[in-house]
């Protein structure tokens, strides 16, 4: 009963971060809903868990707990998957950013070479035109 307790309010505590972080918006929906499934799944499983049994043997699965822990394996690794296909996607990004202002940095130095080159023969024709 102890442990199905502090299960429960566990799943409530992270239930009210989620809702918090999203109502910040330091969590991303996308994310957020993902988590809020999760927890939406994990908290009754939690209070009732005579349910998780029953799923365990629905699904020919020894005990609950062997079926919690092979679920949140496979979980998590769904979602380093998942984020490492976001680092990718951002590190591609920001290789292109980069080459991006490398290329307009080299055209705004290259016009401020030629404006000062530009400068430099208006200045002598000028001091020209004075002596003469």
């Amino acid at each position: 009963m102890k442990l199905t307790l502090v299960t429960g309010l566990t799943g409530l505590l992270l239930l009210a971060t989620i809702v918090e972080l999203l109502r910040r918006r330091q969590l991303r929906e996308k994310y957020g809903m993902l988590w809020l499934g999760l927890l939406f799944v994990v908290i009754p499983l939690s209070l009732f868990p005579r349910l998780l049994d029953g799923v365990a043997d629905l699904l020919g699965v020894a005990s609950g707990v062997s079926l919690v822990l092979f679920l949140g394996i496979v979980f998590l690794l769904l979602v380093c998957i998942h984020l490492s296909w976001e680092v990718s996607a951002l590190e591609e990004e920001t290789r292109t950013l980069a080459e991006e202002f490398a290329l307009l940095r080299a055209e705004v130095e290259a016009e401020r070479t030629e404006r000062a080159e530009w400068t430099r023969r208006l200045d002598r024709t000028e001091v020209v035109s004075r002596d003469g």
